[in-house]
């Protein structure tokens, strides 16, 4: 398939044709009424280089991939700098390509809890919109490129650490098949930002970047929310239909013909709509609660209305095994965002969306039907999660069970979630080992503690390990009546070799800050990048990279925990 180059690519501008926005241009942060974005140009910076490319990405969006030369390597020499610098120039944010028309997007949120009002895409902003070879339209948008009118008291850029962070756990993410946006690039911008990391009062300047992202739309719950909010009907039911027209084409057909655009719409789309958004929200979530990933900053305003992962920021994955772990410092008091509470905090999440539409639903069984998406949302949640958790263990649902009643397993299942909590053992790898646990009736108790050790942060005290060879006991009976090689087939198809650990993408951002600012050492950022490309089988690209998370890392500032600064 002919890839084009980033310069030929004709770009389209709908959502900023479609709606009323702010184009004055100016970046003075501001309250911005009746308008759902303000249009503002990136910042330039004074020396943009591309340092991170995902090849995955340009093809999807049928872009030509430029040649990222590593530093020391002969061999990669660029045979296309002229096309290099320009991507540079464009990810950077000091060129705006013809057709594209930059904008910010106004939305507001819950954060932490409480209404935030105005809130608004404060670092990032859309560059426009490309039309894919397979017809996929994708926002193509930048983050760390400068202040915008909703920036509020910060300066719109963003540091390398955090770049990096967003780039590889985007790609890395769409490779375990958890609903995500994409990362196209990263580059960075030869200038310094001041941050202070854990809001300490310890500020330092650090390098900067800017990520390139993309998705099919980056609106989410918070947009609907500030029109709410506002009382901005008009607008609530003109997203509403844009959102509907343009990404949920199976409802658009019953909407209004185009000519009666201003009508009401029937609350019964509306509400049919919030529910395949409260579908897709909790498959996402239970992919999230798969491989061990945990978001740590939940607000409504980071919340995508197609049901993917977005706004990467102080992220982590479990390496041992703690439902209360929260990798967010901001967070720590009150965990609001820790791992075990992700499905019930999407589901409040999503019960804020419906407020925000119930304007839009005015009759009795319209509301209702709208209500009736968050049961949806719990159902469907709680049967994918418990197939899900099923098939981590390489087990079929029980003949006659469809999640209407609890499964014959669901003791087995709950016993092991305590078991793996009561001593620190890696999420990741305690799945990975029981795939290769002998079955056998007679097998020896020190051959199933050896077989499960690589999962163990200590030696096991004595109640544990008669608790943890009871259990894997009852399992090997259990799996004795599964098909060998469907179990072993389900278990490889949802349990990953490799997951991007905190302690890894750490070593990778060192190494980059402490190479030279002229040509960053991105080996390492590499080498992350092809070990995600095959999260499900081990080969030499995961060499050195699979174990537990090493003593060092255990406390370690960007290892245990992040901020929710750039």
């Amino acid at each position: 398939m002919q890839r084009i180059p980033l310069d030929e690519i004709a770009w389209e501008d709908r959502f900023v044709r479609a709606f009323p926005g702010d184009r004055s241009e100016a970046r003075t942060s501001r309250q911005i009424i009746g308008a759902c974005y303000a249009t503002v140009a990136p910042t330039a910076v004074a020396d943009p280089r591309l340092l991170c490319w995902s090849p995955e990405a340009a093809q999807l969006i049928g872009v030509a991939s430029p040649k990222v030369a590593s530093p020391g390597d002969a061999a990669s020499a660029d045979p296309n700098p002229s096309y290099t610098a320009l991507i540079a120039e464009v990810l950077g944010g000091n060129r705006v390509l013809p057709g594209m028309r930059p904008y910010a997007a106004a939305y507001a949120g819950h954060q932490f809890g409480s209404f935030a009002g105005q809130l608004g895409d404060g670092r990032a902003m859309t560059l426009g919109e490309l039309v894919a070879p397979d017809g996929q339209r994708w926002d193509v948008q930048l983050k760390g490129a400068g202040p915008t009118p909703y920036s509020r008291r910060a300066d719109g850029r963003a540091v390398l650490r955090s770049s990096v962070r967003e780039f590889l756990c985007s790609e890395a993410m769409h490779h375990l098949g958890v609903p995500t946006t994409r990362a196209l690039g990263l580059v960075t911008t030869g200038e310094r930002v001041v941050r202070d990391m854990f809001y300490d009062g310890r500020p330092r300047a650090e390098p900067g970047a800017v990520v390139c992202r993309l998705a099919p739309t980056f609106i989410r719950f918070g947009t609907f929310e500030l029109l709410s909010w506002r009382e901005e009907l008009p607008l609530l039911r003109q997203l509403t239909r844009f959102v509907i027209e343009q990404h949920f084409p199976e409802l658009a057909r019953e909407l209004p013909p185009a000519e009666h655009a201003s009508a009401p719409l029937p609350g019964a789309v509306v509400a049919a709509w919030f529910g395949e958004i409260c579908r897709r929200t909790a498959v996402m979530v239970t992919h999230w609660m798969r491989v061990g990933f945990v978001h740590g900053v939940m607000n409504t305003d980071n919340m995508s209305i197609l049901g993917l992962t977005i706004d990467y920021g102080p992220y982590g994955w479990l390496d041992p095994f703690d439902p209360d772990f929260t990798p967010n410092t901001t967070d720590a008091s009150t965990g609001r965002y820790r791992f075990g509470m992700q499905p019930g905090v999407a589901q409040w999440n999503l019960a804020q969306l419906a407020r925000a539409l119930l304007p839009l639903c005015e009759a009795a069984a319209d509301r209702e039907a709208l209500a009736a998406g968050l049961e949806l949302y719990r159902a469907t949640f709680q049967r994918q999660y418990g197939d899900t958790l099923l098939a981590k263990l390489g087990l079929a649902r029980a003949p006659g069970v469809h999640g209407a009643g609890p499964a014959l397993d669901e003791p087995l299942v709950n016993d092991l979630l305590a078991l793996l909590a009561a001593e620190e053992t890696d999420f990741t790898l305690w799945f990975r080992c029981l795939a290769n646990l002998p079955l056998a009736d007679d097998c020896a108790d020190d051959v199933l503690l050896a077989t499960m050790a690589p999962a163990a942060y200590a030696a096991l005290s004595a109640g544990h390990r008669a608790a943890v060879l009871g259990w894997l006991r009852r399992y090997a009976a259990r799996a004795r009546t599964e098909p060998p090689e469907e179990r072993a087939a389900r278990m490889a198809a949802v349990n990953p070799v490799f997951i991007l650990r905190n302690y890894l993408v750490h070593q990778a951002i060192e190494q980059a800050e402490k190479s030279d600012p002229a040509r960053p050492d991105t080996s390492f950022i590499e080498r992350l990048l092809r070990a995600a490309r095959a999260p499900y089988h081990e080969g030499p690209e995961h060499d050195g990279l699979l174990g537990q998370r090493p003593p060092w890392a255990r406390d370690k500032p960007g290892c245990s925990a992040l901020s929710c600064s750039s």
